[in-house]
């Protein structure tokens, strides 16, 4: 018997791919959470000086939108997963900003206090786009839809 992917697998399936996601969606809440409590401050040091926006609404606004995806990669039915998989890929590479500003403008936060740990950091925010979009299924369910047209 053959086994066919298209038919028997759908995106963000399989053991490894749930847990992945469940644990990134534990992890953004988590953070989103540290955001409006006791990280707070430690996550203004993210905010770039040149955003024309308040440094601390930056920072709430960030956590609530933090928590609300990863709510929704837990949750998520099956057929959003590519969907928010794809919101969460795109909220990791919109705050990249704010990371490479913390490098620049040597502000230190959650340890980072050396312009080495600082650049270290920056390959990361990669394997978090990574992340989201493999464990939702969503390059699977990009690349299904390209071979489709």
């Amino acid at each position: 018997m053959t086994h066919d992917r298209s038919t028997t697998d759908h995106p963000g399936d399989g053991v490894p791919r749930t847990i992945g996601r469940v644990l990134l969606g534990g992890l953004l809440a988590f953070a989103g959470t540290s955001h409006l409590t006791f990280a707070r401050e430690e996550f203004q040091a993210q905010v770039p000086s040149w955003f024309p926006v308040g440094t601390d609404a930056v920072v709430v606004g960030s956590g609530v939108v933090e928590i609300a995806l990863g709510a929704a990669l837990v949750a998520a039915p099956r057929r959003y997963r590519p969907w928010v998989g794809a919101a969460a890929a795109a909220f990791f590479v919109a705050i990249f900003p704010g990371n490479v500003a913390q490098y620049v403008e040597q502000k230190d936060g959650f340890g980072l206090d050396t312009d080495a740990k600082r650049l270290a950091r920056l390959p990361f925010q990669a394997v978090l786009v990574a992340w989201s979009l493999w464990s939702t299924g969503a390059w699977r369910a990009w690349r299904e839809a390209r071979a489709h047209r």
